[in-house]
């Protein structure tokens, strides 16, 4: 479908006005303010106002040890905290070069890949009910309560779980959780071809998507963008497979990438990485092995329940862990994770001692965020909803 975009300052018509959209408005997804120029109903120029969520979570980090500041992770791209816990984590890990336990490997992974369908499901949910498709909404979310379920088994919590751990997991997971995997790995495949059945070929959803939104190969270099953005706009980048972390090299799984560079392309990009996470957690499910989920490395692993109701030294070493902590070397790290909204990265300081010294987060939906002026010049204030909901922000890690 023909890009719908005009083309040059040239061919606006009348007087420019500047309007507020937000800061509280249904389609933003969150605490957005934007400072939209319009000439008539088509965009000149629109500028994202932040900072109404800001919390100043790089600086807690400095007053709290490194295990103290893993709740805090979940706060920030608040759909997918587990994916946040696993970044942070593995930064911290990189200090001490640690050998995680098999399981918990698995378990990461499985956690990872139950969070960004998590995360997908309230996008297409959302992003579609803000088009005017109301049924995706309620199919979604029906499956989104499944994971929920899940996760509430495995760590008590629906959100905010904060359950991976320095050195591995928290607590092993119920058996009952594998049975509830199993059965949704069962289910899903045919529920993605009813969201797909909904909307792919609809003829009021591919007007209000194709061809709206252009974002080229060249302005995603250049901005920066990552994860379903970047893919969508052609090139086929995903951390997990460029820069496999934790076990993802196991895994026989394919990069969701599609040129159309509107906000089709990126709905067609999240439809198809539902469909392999899907693949990775039948293959992880598979290949689990029994054994521990958190190191045996004295510098940063728990011991286990078992050990301090037996043991008097293993109570002490939990107890000085918690209260105090543990000290990094010097130096500094970044780790980073291909999560639901893109690259998703940890920059610590270390100056030797049990907080971090200086502790720089990589979010993936402040820098995406920054492509909004390039992606909406030239199109209708209609669009601007679609567009905001093709990029899937959320507040919490754009305000930090």
């Amino acid at each position: 479908m023909e890009n719908v975009r005009v083309k040059d300052n040239k061919d606006y018509l009348g007087e420019v006005i500047t309007v507020n959209m937000g800061p509280q408005h249904p389609s933003t997804h969150g605490v957005l303010r934007l400072v939209v120029d319009l000439d008539g109903e088509t965009i000149v120029d629109v500028r994202p106002d932040i900072g109404f969520l800001h919390r100043g979570v790089e600086k807690l980090a400095e007053n709290r040890t490194y295990h103290q500041f893993i709740p805090l992770t979940d706060r920030l791209d608040y759909l997918s905290p587990l994916s946040n816990n696993l970044a942070y984590c593995l930064a911290v890990e990189k200090f001490f070069d640690v050998k995680i336990p098999e399981r918990a490997e698995y378990l990461r992974v499985i956690f990872a890949e139950l969070a960004r369908l998590a995360s997908h499901l309230v996008w297409i949910a959302t992003h579609a009910l803000d088009i005017g498709a109301m049924t995706v909404f309620l199919y979604a979310f029906r499956e989104r309560e499944m994971i929920l379920d899940m996760f509430e088994i495995a760590t008590g919590q629906r959100m905010t779980s904060s359950w991976i751990r320095i050195g591995g997991i928290r607590d092993d997971v119920p058996p009952e959780f594998f049975d509830r995997l199993r059965e949704f790995i069962e289910i899903f495949e045919e529920r993605v071809d009813t969201y797909e059945r909904l909307l792919t070929k609809n003829r009021i959803w591919l007007k209000r998507t194709k061809g709206v939104g252009y974002l080229s190969p060249e302005d995603a270099q250049d901005y920066g963008v990552s994860g379903p953005i970047m893919r969508g706009s052609g090139i086929p980048f995903d951390l997990r497979k460029a820069e496999p972390y934790s076990i993802y090299d196991r895994f026989d799984f394919e990069v969701a990438c599609f040129d159309g560079c509107d906000i089709y392309s990126r709905y067609q990009v999240r439809m198809k990485e539902m469909r392999e996470s899907r693949k990775i957690l039948e293959q992880a499910l598979e290949q689990i092995p029994e054994g521990p989920v958190m190191t045996d490395d004295p510098r940063i692993g728990f011991p286990s329940h078992e050990e301090v109701y037996e043991k008097m030294e293993a109570l002490i070493r939990r107890f000085y862990l918690i209260s105090k902590g543990f000290k990094t070397p010097k130096g500094e790290t970044y780790a980073c994770v291909e999560a639901p909204k893109g690259e998703l990265g940890f920059y610590i300081v270390s100056d030797g001692k049990e907080k971090p010294y200086r502790l720089k987060i990589r979010a993936a939906s402040f820098v995406n965020l920054g492509a909004l002026p390039a992606m909406s010049k030239g199109y209708m204030i209609a669009d601007l909803v679609g567009i905001i909901g093709s990029i899937d922000i959320v507040l919490g890690e754009i305000d930090r």
